[in-house]
């Protein structure tokens, strides 16, 4: 990717812009199943690094896009293996990009603030995690999709959340099947504030020319210091692999997929 002075990108998968010293990041529908195409993960990751190399930004705003359809997308990609329209190749391919998103973002050189609205499955809180600084619409609603069909969740949330809670606390989010709402996140410590969903990209905004203030210096090493030992998030994020391919590749798991689908009309 060549050099782009004002960051300005819009392709299929997110779209980026400059303001001020701040690169906001919009993610669109359908990421998770987008996430799949070597493609659209090149893109992200180049424009990432030209973001990283650049003195003149200080702080990075990602926005989840508001058009999520939670569990539904969620279970959409493993109703793809039903329909032979992916493979578990494409499935380890998947599952390496959000390795590789997480330990960028847990290492990146700036602070990255994270907004988000709406129906957010596990996947996209575990990539939220990996940023600075987490907040939320008050529509916002967490879901564990991944129980629904016997999986365990992509994206180093055992880690990180046994981090934030604690083991037992940790174990208890992650083996719930109810869903936790903004205020319940807000109060559990997994988000750092909630605001009117309509003022949501204003109030991220806000915030990220906040730290954009603090001195690089500061900035840099803090998060150096954070993210120091990241072998136990590599190991973490490398068993989610081994396990989520040992069940999809069993035939019982597909067919334990097949009977849930036609159940519940997905």
């Amino acid at each position: 990717m060549k050099k782009l002075s004002n960051f300005q990108v819009d392709y299929d998968f997110f779209s980026g812009r400059r303001e001020e010293d701040i690169v906001l990041i919009s993610f669109k529908e359908n990421l998770l199943q987008r996430s799949t195409h070597l493609d659209a993960k090149g893109k992200l990751f180049d424009y990432l690094d030209l973001v990283s190399k650049s003195d003149a930004i200080r702080s990075v705003l990602i926005i989840g896009s508001p058009k999520k359809t939670g569990r539904e997308e969620y279970i959409g990609i493993y109703r793809q293996l039903l329909r032979q329209e992916l493979d578990t190749r494409a499935l380890a391919r998947l599952y390496n990009a959000v390795n590789q998103f997480v330990l960028k973002m847990v290492g990146f050189n700036k602070i990255v603030v994270h907004a988000d609205s709406g129906k957010v499955i596990s996947f996209y809180m575990n990539l939220s995690f990996a940023c600075d600084y987490r907040i939320v619409g008050d529509n916002t609603v967490f879901q564990n999709p991944y129980l629904e069909l016997g999986l365990v969740p992509k994206g180093g949330g055992a880690y990180f959340l046994s981090r934030l809670l604690g083991f037992s606390k940790a174990r208890e989010v992650l083996l719930s099947d109810e869903d936790i709402t903004a205020e319940e996140a807000l109060e559990l410590g997994i988000v750092d504030k909630v605001v009117p969903s309509v003022e949501l990209n204003e109030a991220a905004l806000k915030i990220a020319k906040d730290f954009a203030r603090k001195p690089v210096g500061s900035v840099s090493g803090i998060k150096k210091l954070l993210s120091c030992c990241l072998k136990e998030l590599e190991d973490c994020l490398e068993c989610e692999n081994q396990l989520l391919l040992q069940t999809v590749s069993r035939s019982d798991f597909r067919k334990s997929l097949g009977e849930y689908t036609e159940a519940y009309h997905l």
